[in-house]
């Protein structure tokens, strides 16, 4: 069982996966979004876990799931299974015991700064939102360079929401 968001990391693992060594398997979120990349990109074959799927079929088979599913009665059912996450919080020591993780690998979506101010530019943005990490730092910057940016609040925490729960039980400790 390999843990990774629905959106961009799945695919990514899934892109990359040894379909040599049995069947991908993946949870219906992950399935879902795979479905509309699946004309732009080659993707293996995958099948979803259903209801129907017996316990038996995904045994020595790779399950891709989201990390929401970890603990969920949808992956009880799969019992006995090793985990397995794929994140670049995996680069912090303690990430894999601090989630109940098996294994774990760093695998990072995000681009650094320079990243963002050139994909920025490349895209022509008129306007730009900063979501999470730094936000107000960076939507300075932007505003200074005479972009039309600014912050949102979202429900994803995102990095300082992370740091913020790593501080609470380092205090806590």
């Amino acid at each position: 069982m390999i843990f990774g968001y629905s959106l961009g990391k799945a695919q990514r693992l899934l892109r990359y996966l040894d379909t040599d060594i049995g069947k991908i398997y993946t949870h219906g979120a992950i399935e879902n979004m795979t479905e509309v990349i699946r004309p732009l990109t080659p993707m293996p074959e995958t099948t979803r876990v259903t209801r129907e799927t017996k316990k038996e079929e995904l045994k020595g088979n790779i399950v891709v799931a989201p990390p929401s599913a970890h603990g969920s009665t949808w992956i009880r059912k799969m019992v006995p299974y090793v985990t397995a996450s794929a994140s670049g919080w995996m680069t912090f020591r303690g990430a894999r015991r601090r989630r109940a993780i098996d294994k774990g690998f760093v695998l990072s979506d995000h681009c650094d700064w320079q990243g963002l101010l050139e994909s920025i530019k490349a895209t022509g943005a008129e306007k730009i939102i900063s979501t999470h990490g730094y936000t107000d730092i960076f939507t300075r910057f932007l505003l200074e360079q005479g972009y039309d940016a600014r912050t949102e609040a979202t429900q994803y925490e995102g990095e300082l929401g992370e740091e913020n729960k790593k501080e609470e039980a380092n205090e806590n400790e």
